[in-house]
């Protein structure tokens, strides 16, 4: 039961928000039964609403319960303040985000309205090896991760000419020596991205980045931005999580 519910949850995403049941249906892959009886339960619990017109959208009780999470709602609220910072100095995008599995998935980002497109939204996933803040987080991602990722790292899918496995291998390491990353793509539309990781007692949780038009972004100005900002947080989620 438990399962289907989140496959049902699950349906949703970023381009389909509002579905109707037969949708929801087959994006499940569950008979429409079974999803009307999940959706009305689901409705019943404050976890999907139901529109006028029948069809369902996520409820606010996710929300509530979300903003629970530790990894997300509580980094972000630790974070916030120095993203604000990096915000005003650079007026770029500037992306929290933390590893799940093989993903990054994006807890905050702030945005000016001349920033150019946003290329990721809140709650979306981003992969590793294509990523400021992936590259980031995979360079201090165990090492069973970093061998996955490394194993299907296609030729072709470039950052900075990174064409190979030993390519991502090798840009791992000045990550890691370094303590930043800079990467550069040319798609979908040219952008730099600078970022540094944030640590806890435990060790890199998660990484801070400014992403900018290329043609408009000098990446090794905002490289001391970036680290100070990502020092700041760690150094708050330290003094956050003593004992007392």
């Amino acid at each position: 039961m438990i399962d289907r519910a989140f496959a049902v949850l699950s349906a949703f995403d970023a381009d389909h928000r509002v579905l109707p049941l037969t949708r929801l249906a087959q994006r499940t892959g569950l008979p429409r039964s079974t999803a009307l009886r999940l959706a009305r339960k689901l409705t019943e619990a404050g976890a999907l609403e139901r529109l006028d017109d029948g069809r369902y959208v996520i409820g606010l009780r996710l929300l509530e319960i979300a903003s629970l999470a530790p990894r997300g709602h509580g980094l972000r609220a630790v974070a916030m303040p120095y993203l604000e910072d990096l915000f005003h100095v650079t007026r770029q995008h500037i992306v929290l985000a933390v590893r799940d599995g093989a993903e990054a998935l994006l807890v905050e980002r702030l945005s000016a309205h001349d920033a150019g497109p946003a290329l990721y939204r809140v709650g979306g996933r981003m992969p590793l090896a294509r990523t400021g803040v992936g590259l980031v987080l995979l360079a201090h991602a165990p090492a069973d991760v970093q061998e996955q990722i490394l194993g299907r790292f296609e030729p072709g899918h470039d950052v900075d000419g990174m064409r190979t496995a030993e390519d991502l291998r090798r840009v791992l390491a000045e990550v890691r020596r370094g303590g930043y990353a800079i990467a550069s793509q040319a798609e979908p539309r040219p952008h730099t991205t600078v970022a540094a990781p944030v640590r806890d007692a435990d060790g890199v949780v998660a990484a801070v980045s400014v992403v900018a038009p290329s043609m408009d972004f000098d990446a090794a100005v905002y490289v001391p931005a970036v680290r100070a900002a990502a020092r700041a947080i760690s150094r708050e989620m330290n003094e956050t999580h003593q004992p007392t």
